[in-house]
């Protein structure tokens, strides 16, 4: 459930992906379910989703938007915007925009992967962990933050769970 939902969140239909992220981190904080995995599995569909919806733009959005038809001259305006804009800030845009976006304006898959890979994470960490927390408020949270928010409490996500994971290392050893 989490994965295909997750999945299709990324790649294209927002809601599920995060309805169902919400749903595993509250079950996780009640002890019904591994955080941890929660997390994995969500990142995972979202990983994967960015790569379905990416490929989607590559084959077929550019040639859809580039056709002949109403507003033909401002829709090629806006694709040479939207290339400088990718060509630019790259792994930047693809956590700012759909991933089939980044597919539209040619992303490289060298350079898309990897930003794909991190989006998905902190988008994973910071609901999965922000559910876990704080539970179904997290939406109200993350609503009222706006998206420089949810990019800041993803980063504070991904550090937390650096540190978490830097500190059971050292234990270990």
């Amino acid at each position: 459930g989490v994965f295909l939902a997750s999945m299709a969140s990324s790649a294209a239909l927002p809601g599920p992906g995060e309805a169902a992220l919400i749903a595993a981190g509250i079950s996780a904080a009640h002890g019904h379910l591994d955080l941890a995995s929660v997390i994995a599995v969500a990142w995972a569909g979202a990983t994967t989703g960015g790569v379905a919806g990416w490929i989607v733009g590559v084959k077929g959005g550019r040639g859809l938007l580039t056709a002949a038809g109403p507003l033909h001259h401002l829709r090629l305006t806006l694709i040479a915007r939207g290339d400088r804009f990718y060509e630019r800030y790259g792994p930047l845009a693809v956590l700012l925009t759909p991933s089939w976006i980044a597919g539209i304006h040619d992303m490289r898959w060298s350079r898309f992967l990897p930003a794909n890979a991190i989006s998905a994470l902190a988008w994973a960490l910071s609901i999965g962990l922000g559910a876990y927390l704080i539970g179904p408020s997290i939406t109200d949270i993350l609503a009222d933050a706006g998206l420089a928010g949810e990019l800041l409490f993803g980063a504070l996500s991904v550090l937390a769970a650096g540190v978490m994971l830097w500190r059971r290392s050292h234990k270990s050893a």
